[in-house]
């Protein structure tokens, strides 16, 4: 089950079809490719670029929620969840009742639950050895967030 809210403002929530299943779309890692990385670029020149990525869908029916009570209860949890760690924690409790009632007008939740999933990726997994090799260190060399994310993916490593 996906939870998760939206502006009252954001026109999604009421404007799509019951009778049609949502999409919920996780992106991971990500790069472009450059055949300069392919030790096949030098032996004959047949090679192109290629983007590599790694994505999961969800799908299932999307359910509105305008229940203040649900509403709080989902903030709270939300909060709670991402401030955990901090040395001084925030709470939603910290904030007037009243100013967050206000904000609770102002959002509807959404429920998606979990019908089907579809997960892809492409990590130069089509490759030779040599030549994955030779993309995960072009990929180390860039020294980026994502290009080491790849790199690790190519690699055959969990990011």
């Amino acid at each position: 089950m996906l939870r998760g809210h939206l502006s009252r403002a954001n026109r999604q929530w009421s404007e799509f079809s019951p009778s049609v299943q949502a999409l919920a779309i996780f992106s991971g890692p990500e790069h472009y490719i450059t055949p300069a990385w392919y030790p096949e670029k030098a032996a004959s020149g047949k090679v192109v670029p290629t983007w590599n990525y790694a994505v999961v869908h969800a799908y299932g029916p999307l359910r509105v929620i305008e229940d203040p009570a649900w509403l709080l209860t989902h903030l709270r949890s939300l909060t709670d969840t991402h401030e955990t760690s901090r040395d001084s924690p925030w709470s939603v409790n910290d904030a007037p009742a009243d100013f967050i009632a206000t904000l609770v007008k102002g959002i509807v939740g959404i429920e998606l639950p979990i019908e089907r999933l579809e997960g892809k990726w492409k990590v130069s997994q089509n490759q030779n050895e040599p030549t994955r090799a030779s993309v995960a260190r072009g990929l180390q060399a860039l020294d980026t967030e994502a290009s080491l994310a790849m790199r690790d993916l190519v690699n055959g490593e969990r990011p």
